[in-house]
């Protein structure tokens, strides 16, 4: 038939490919005979996603935050993927760099606009009711968002201040962790007990974290950024990109997140504190905390009022 299709070249790319693997490309293709064709919602895995929402109380608001902070954790996990790609690249330029930086910042760019859809989409009333069976629970425990901080910046930038004097890169990762910035909001000021919140979460996540900080050691945004010809580190839209980055993350982002939990942490209904515990304003607030990805990118006065036109 003249207008029979030749599908010689394929079934060659197909032998190539898995004789490559070792394979045998007969069985792949009588395979093929048996497979059912791809639908959307297989693809996507839709029923299995859409049933992930379980609430623990009646309260309708319930659902919104739950999906809310579910979507924070997929696109969390999407953040990290592009930043796996910086860290493992074996040849690194300005323009790929760049463009990693740039969807990383509109991931950020879209979670600082996205609270207010937690802000107006909840009642007060019923999140001040069913906040109290979370206790004591947070988002404080949201273990991808520690990933980022790891895999974006050399371990000392996420040091609490108070004790960076005291850390370099020979002290051992076990006890940098025990410094990081956010350790002294689940600690209790006078008497330095971990809080419940903070026990669960090393409980949980300690031997991941201490693993990824090894990991990321050398290979963060910052240490692969310093890897980079001259040129490269200069390039204007680079810079500009990891500055962008930097600040959406550690003042825009934080500050949406601050303002959106102090709507209703401070709405008059409740005792004033988060869920699990902690000072969530000396925890949240830019100002405090100083975290900063990229400090060598920033003048000094902007370093010494970082945050504090929130």
């Amino acid at each position: 038939m003249p207008n029979q299709p030749n599908y010689d070249d394929i079934i060659k790319s197909l032998q190539e490919k898995y004789t490559k693997i070792d394979q045998d490309t007969d069985d792949h293709l009588y395979g093929l005979l048996y497979s059912k064709p791809i639908t959307y919602w297989d693809y996507i895995q839709t029923d299995a996603l859409l049933n992930l929402q379980i609430q623990r109380t009646t309260l309708p608001d319930e659902m919104v935050f739950i999906t809310y902070h579910q979507i924070n954790e997929l696109i969390f996990k999407m953040i990290l993927w592009e930043i796996d790609q910086i860290a493992n690249a074996k040849q690194l330029n300005a323009e790929f760099f760049e463009s990693k930086i740039m969807r990383i910042s509109r991931y950020f760019d879209m979670l600082t606009t996205s609270f207010n859809i937690m802000r107006e989409g909840m009642e007060v009333e019923q999140y001040m009711k069913f906040r109290y069976t979370l206790t004591p629970a947070s988002g404080f425990q949201s273990a991808q968002y520690r990933f980022i901080e790891f895999a974006s910046t050399e371990l000392i930038n996420l040091i609490d201040y108070r004790f960076r004097s005291t850390i370099n890169r020979e002290t051992p990762f076990i006890n940098a962790f025990e410094h990081l910035y956010w350790q002294a909001a689940g600690k209790d000021h006078s008497t330095g007990k971990k809080s419940t919140l903070l026990i669960n979460f090393e409980a949980r996540y300690k031997d991941d974290f201490l693993r990824f900080m090894k990991n990321y050691n050398t290979k963060n945004l910052w240490s692969r950024f310093k890897e980079l010809p001259k040129k490269d580190r200069e390039d204007k839209d680079l810079i500009t990109a990891m500055r962008h980055y930097d600040y959406t993350v550690n003042v825009t982002w934080v500050m949406a997140h601050y303002n959106a939990a102090k709507h209703y942490i401070e709405s008059g209904l409740g005792d004033g504190e988060a869920t699990g515990g902690s000072d969530w304003k000396k925890y949240m607030h830019p100002k405090y905390q100083r975290r900063i990805f990229f400090p060598e990118l920033w003048s000094e006065d902007e370093l010494k009022n970082w945050g504090t036109n929130h």
